[in-house]
Parts: structure tokens; C-alpha cells; sequence
């Protein structure tokens, strides 16, 4: 897999030009965004990082990325859509009818070492929702950062805030949500 740096940097190039020539491009930075949103989840996760980046990439396709103005633009809306994917997958696994609340067992990776504490998803995003109705930019900050994979320079530009604004807000956020989740959700 190529690092994500490598895809950021092809990106700024062709943004100069119009979105559809640089559109495509953005494939492989999702790919990678959508790879590490599953570093995070638990084993035997039913949600694959390709069915991930290919529902983002077609929600993106559609939504008109012509009015895209840069490649933070991009990856701003591509955090949101992965966030909703994610959101809306996590949902309907849980759903009763389906079995959600069942828990997967496997014999894969039995005497290894546990993965950290996977993030809760659902909880995540009622966490986030909470968090916005009273720091909208703490929240979004999160969003950009955990599910678009923006660094702080990225963020600070795309929210037109300071480098030192976005660290102070994202310890807040990180604070407020180990609050609300529990320390080993944060």
C-alpha cells in the first residue's frame, strides 16, 4: 500500500486543475483512509475497506464534486461520507432483526495478542452529535481528523483557524468525548 503523504502530494498537484481530472486520483488516498478506519474496529468486522472506499467514492462521484475548491474541500466531504457509511452500517447490524446483537466468535487469531479496545461506532457518532450541539468546530474538528485523516495544518486551513486553535480544540474534544464514552473509547 502506498502512504497516504504520497497521494496527499498527487493531490495538490491536479487540484489546480478542475475535479474531474483529479477526482480519480483521490481513489487511492481513500483507500488508504478506509484501510485505517478498520485498524481501529474489532475482528470479524462484516464492513471490508474496499465495500467502504467504493460506497464513499461512488457518494462522492454523486454529489456533485465540481464545486470542489481544493483537496481539503475533498477530504472534509469524504470524512463526512465515510463517517455516514460507517454510522449507518453500524445501525443496521445492531438492528434486532438482523441478529445485531450477536456477538461473532472465531477461531483466527486465538493466542495472540488482544487488539486494543475497539471504538464503538454508534457511540462515537452520539458522542460527536452531543459534542456539536455545543462546540460545532470541536466536533468537526474530530470528524475531519478521525474519519478524513486531515493533520492539523490541513484543518487549520480548510476551517481558516490557527494550528494552535485546532490542538487546543481537539484536546478539548478528546476530553469531552473520554467523558461521555469512557476512557478506553477516546
Amino acid at each position: 500500500m502506498r502512504s497516504n503523504a504520497s497521494s496527499y502530494q498527487r493531490l495538490t498537484t491536479e487540484a489546480g486543475s478542475s475535479a474531474i481530472t483529479w477526482f480519480p486520483s483521490a481513489y487511492e488516498c481513500l483507500r488508504d483512509l478506509a484501510a485505517r478506519r478498520f485498524d481501529s474496529e474489532a475482528p470479524g468486522h462484516t464492513l471490508q475497506p474496499t465495500a467502504l472506499l467504493h460506497d464513499a467514492y461512488i457518494r462522492l462521484a454523486e454529489s456533485g464534486y465540481n464545486d470542489l475548491q481544493d483537496k481539503t474541500h475533498f477530504f472534509a466531504m469524504a470524512a463526512k461520507v465515510l463517517r455516514d457509511i460507517l454510522v449507518d452500517h453500524a445501525r443496521r447490524k445492531k438492528a434486532a432483526k438482523r441478529g445485531g446483537h450477536w456477538q461473532r466468535l472465531t477461531l483466527t487469531g486465538i493466542g495472540q495478542r488482544p487488539s486494543p479496545d475497539p471504538i464503538d461506532i454508534l457511540s462515537l457518532d452520539e458522542a460527536l452529535r452531543g459534542l456539536a450541539d455545543t462546540h460545532a468546530r470541536s466536533a468537526h474538528i474530530v470528524e475531519l481528523k478521525y474519519f478524513g485523516g486531515l493533520t492539523n495544518p490541513e484543518i487549520a486551513t480548510y476551517l481558516n483557524i490557527s494550528i494552535g486553535t485546532v490542538k487546543l480544540d481537539w484536546r478539548f474534544a478528546r476530553a469531552w468525548l473520554k467523558h461521555k464514552m469512557g476512557p478506553t473509547q477516546t
